[in-house]
């Protein structure tokens, strides 16, 4: 079979590697022809994707789904029937609600997948191809019978060695630099992913709908064997570990610094994803500096500790203060994570946030609002208390304020949001540390894009 998986075109300045679409191509190219298409790296909106089906002519189009995909996902869907193609979706939407994304698309959905799909992919394609319609032993598969849906177990396999990216359909040497977060150290830059899984109960994130709570570790040989394979074939010079939980087990971050160490490659690395606080120390800390690493993002969240409690974060604002001092004292730059807009929180509340970001050493902060993401404990507390409808679904993003409680607008939470940038990045030392970190006028540009859409378009 042909098959086209597609990144659908959204306005997310996030313009990375496909890791998702990577490792699911690899799991069925033996047999098939894959090709990954990232609609917002190659500039494809949904009127142009009939066109580039009708030059393809794959036999099966996939989509990587986000929440904030859904509104335009519909438009895709029928549009890939039109052309009379097998349609599949997987990723974080899908994996979160599967019963509500089959519902809702069902007419145009063939099938979906929740959680991780490289074993279920192939099986599922072996199925088709063979004409043997018994779906049920498949794991994660999202079907019909009939006008019955039915989702099978996931399964996240220990063994996560066994699955590799198809780096040569993605090329991350054709990514611009600013990929995962808005700065770098070196360039080209790729994303890797090192462990899977999530064992924390954040009330707010999916994460683990995914990859499910329990951590698996790729072993340090076959990090290494895929860091070696793009230093030398792309020339790869910076890294992003973009893991859940990368520094969860500390003999496992000493173990692949050493190895980094050893390796006496010419690179840099970075955790833009964030790590956790209480997870970090100064002995571990100290070899990662020394290996390479230049930046750390946390996420921190809240500067109260009444929300903190009610996220079920596991953190006060001693903690993220201690921890934040650790860091800092290895002499790594730390990025800090905020949001705004929880359910409950109040503008007191938000305004302790803003103080505790100002007050921390970092050099870079993002805040975000609060996304109801589905699956997550707080979104099924907020159906049971019909908040949902409150929700503007159609502006899905983190630099939008799509939902508010508390008698505060969304208006006025989009307000708070801007102010926190403007307070934190208008101090001399935070723009002067910001401004030597710019490597060139295209990257000047993209900051400045990326100022207009948070602060001023949104």
């Amino acid at each position: 079979m042909k098959i086209i998986l597609t990144k659908i075109y959204n306005l997310s300045d996030h313009i990375q590697p496909p890791l998702g679409l990577g490792y699911l191509a690899n799991s069925v190219r033996p047999k098939h022809d894959v090709v990954i298409l990232d609609s917002i790296k190659e500039n494809i909106k949904r009127d142009d994707f009939f066109s580039y089906l009708k030059d393809t002519s794959p036999d099966m189009v996939g989509f990587q789904v986000y929440t904030y995909d859904i509104p335009l996902l519909k438009e895709y869907l029928k549009i890939a029937k039109k052309a009379n193609k097998i349609t599949i979706v997987g990723g974080p939407h899908p994996s979160a609600a599967p019963h509500e994304t089959m519902t809702l698309f069902q007419e145009d959905l063939d099938f979906g997948f929740a959680g991780e799909a490289e074993i279920g992919f192939p099986l599922l394609l072996e199925r088709l191809e063979s004409s043997n319609q018994g779906f049920s032993d498949i794991p994660g598969l999202i079907w019909k019978e009939g006008s019955n849906i039915i989702i099978n177990s996931p399964s996240y396999n220990q063994n996560i060695d066994q699955f590799s990216v198809a780096w040569d359909l993605i090329r991350p040497d054709e990514y611009p630099e600013a990929q995962h977060g808005a700065f770098f150290e070196r360039f080209p830059i790729a994303p890797i992913i090192a462990t899977r899984g999530c064992p924390f109960l954040c009330t707010f994130c999916a994460a683990h709908f995914v990859v499910g709570r329990k951590v698996r570790k790729r072993s340090i040989e076959n990090i290494f064997e895929e860091i070696n394979f793009l230093y030398e074939k792309y020339h790869i010079r910076e890294f992003h570990l973009v893991d859940d939980n990368f520094t969860l087990n500390k003999k496992f971050v000493k173990n692949f610094c050493k190895k980094l160490l050893e390796s006496n490659l010419d690179i840099s690395w970075a955790t833009p994803n964030g790590v956790r606080l209480d997870t970090l120390d100064k002995e571990c800390l100290e070899i990662m500096k020394e290996s390479g690493l230049y930046l750390i993002s946390v996420g921190i969240e809240s500067g109260s500790d009444r929300v903190l409690k009610m996220t079920k974060k596991e953190l006060t604002v001693k903690k993220i203060l201690n921890g934040v001092s650790v860091i800092k004292e290895s002499g790594i730059d730390i990025a800090g994570f905020f949001m705004f807009g929880y359910p409950g929180e109040t503008i007191e509340e938000m305004k302790k946030t803003i103080e505790l970001s100002l007050k921390l050493p970092l050099i870079r902060a993002n805040y975000f609002t609060f996304l109801p993401l589905p699956g997550t404990e707080i979104f099924n507390d907020m159906k049971k208390n019909n908040e949902l409808d409150k929700v503007d679904w159609g502006h899905f993003y983190f630099m939008n304020a799509v939902y508010s409680s508390n008698g505060i607008t969304r208006k006025h939470l989009k307000k708070i949001q801007r102010q926190a940038f403007l307070k934190f990045y208008s101090r001399p030392g935070i723009i002067w540390k910001n401004l030597i970190k710019i490597k060139n006028y295209r990257h000047f540009k993209f900051l400045l894009k990326r100022f207009y859409h948070w602060i001023i378009m949104s």
